[in-house]
């Protein structure tokens, strides 16, 4: 009788620790936030083994050091503070070892280590100390301490040896959740002041353009002829075309000012305005709009049938100056570079092509990221532009793309949708 009433009791102790374990799990993964499940864990262990104290360190991901990351017997200000260095002290032992360790009395055992700032008044007598591993990696300890003497026993040390086991996974993939979000914060916020800073600096530019283009005006005045000729029209009228030609740059400015607040929000203010856009028209405005810096280059015009694609012609003239500007930066002078279209599977299929270095195939579409540089030694890109080009395309409804060209170089296609063929 005596030992059925052994086996029964034994039978009673196991359903009473698996209950304990399964509201563990229940109240661990039911906690809103990560401070209220490491709060879970130390106070439903404390209660569990009948302790005074119950405390959790977590190994830093340096492994250095194991930081307390819960507690309800210490003083908490140092949650977050205190730390243990790994392989030290009876919490350091444990995390290197991987083995459980019991300690009936701290004041007689040489490897407890008093950690500063940690509150002591009361005074620990007892302690038993866990490691929690997770896929052959230590995550932590779990420490439980009493403040009379207490021989821990076998059952104690699986007891708190099964919680630190269902607790390791709970806790690691917590922890990995908790480290995602604060990235995923801290990107945001670096994004949002870029993105604060650049629309800043476009709307600071907008002021000292519209005193240059006031200068330009004043400079470009010339004295009413009154009925007479002017003794060098020749001279007037290259100044009427300086004057002309800076106020075109300025306007540039503005829209490129325009064109990088626009790449910097998430969706552009206003819906792109498509009509029926003469494709050759664009091309030849943008060219001798650029003329000033296509000095250097041979600049080819594939011109062949009319074609209207659908387009919003100020935002096709901004794509199509990125592009070339993003030409002229990376071929060398003296080469040549092309722009034609054509009409394939009902696209209009604009092209601009240069005779430089060349895209590799791993960058063909990490140019188009934003802030995205690949500097080679005849250029510097700013990682702008070619972001900017793309949103542009994909608010008319088009793509974008990179390839190689036929000889050597690179070629960007921009396909729109085709209106008309003339």
């Amino acid at each position: 009788m005596a030992d059925a009433d052994v086996v029964q009791g034994s039978g009673a102790g196991q359903l009473a620790q698996l209950r304990f374990l399964h509201r563990v799990a229940r109240l661990a993964t039911t906690a809103q936030t990560w401070d209220e499940l490491l709060e879970t864990v130390v106070d439903e262990t404390r209660d569990a083994l009948h302790a005074d104290v119950s405390s959790l360190y977590l190994l830093d991901r340096d492994g250095v050091y194991l930081t307390l990351a819960a507690t309800n017997g210490l003083d908490r200000f140092q949650i977050g503070r205190a730390r243990v260095p790994f392989g030290e002290g009876v919490t350091g032992r444990v995390a290197a070892s991987r083995q459980p360790i019991v300690i009936p009395d701290i004041k007689d055992d040489p490897r407890f280590l008093w950690v500063r700032g940690i509150d002591q008044r009361r005074f620990i007598t007892s302690m038993l100390s866990v490691p929690l591993a997770w896929n052959d990696r230590t995550v932590g300890v779990l420490n439980i301490q009493t403040e009379r003497t207490r021989e821990f026993s076998q059952a104690d040390v699986a007891q708190l040896g099964a919680i630190a086991d269902l607790l390791a996974g709970i806790v690691e993939k917590g922890r990995q959740q908790q480290e995602a979000e604060q990235r995923a914060a801290e990107l945001k916020a670096i994004d949002d002041a870029r993105t604060e800073l650049i629309a800043l600096v476009t709307h600071e530019l907008r002021t000292p353009l519209a005193v240059v283009r006031a200068y330009t005006d004043l400079l470009a005045e010339e004295p009413p002829l009154e009925g007479r000729s002017s003794r060098d029209q020749e001279r007037r009228d290259r100044r009427a075309s300086w004057h002309d030609g800076t106020i075109e740059q300025i306007e540039r400015l503005n829209r490129l000012v325009d064109s990088i607040l626009a790449s910097v929000r998430v969706v552009p203010d206003q819906p792109a305005a498509v009509e029926p856009t003469d494709i050759e028209e664009v091309v030849r405005e943008v060219v001798r709009g650029l003329a000033p810096i296509l000095g250097r280059h041979e600049i080819v015009i594939g011109a062949g049938i009319r074609l209207h694609a659908l387009a919003d012609p100020p935002r096709l003239r901004q794509m199509l100056e990125h592009l070339i500007e993003n030409a002229v930066k990376y071929a060398p002078p003296g080469t040549h570079i092309r722009i034609d279209w054509r009409m394939a599977e009902g696209m209009i299929r604009i092209g601009v092509q240069d005779e430089g270095p060349g895209i590799p195939p791993e960058w063909r579409e990490r140019i188009f990221e934003p802030y995205a540089r690949r500097d080679t030694h005849t250029a510097r890109g700013s990682g702008i532009g070619l972001y900017a080009a793309k949103r542009l395309c994909e608010s008319m409804g088009g793509h974008l793309w990179c390839e190689p060209a036929p000889a050597h170089g690179a070629r960007f296609v921009i396909a729109l949708p085709a209106a008309a063929a003339v």
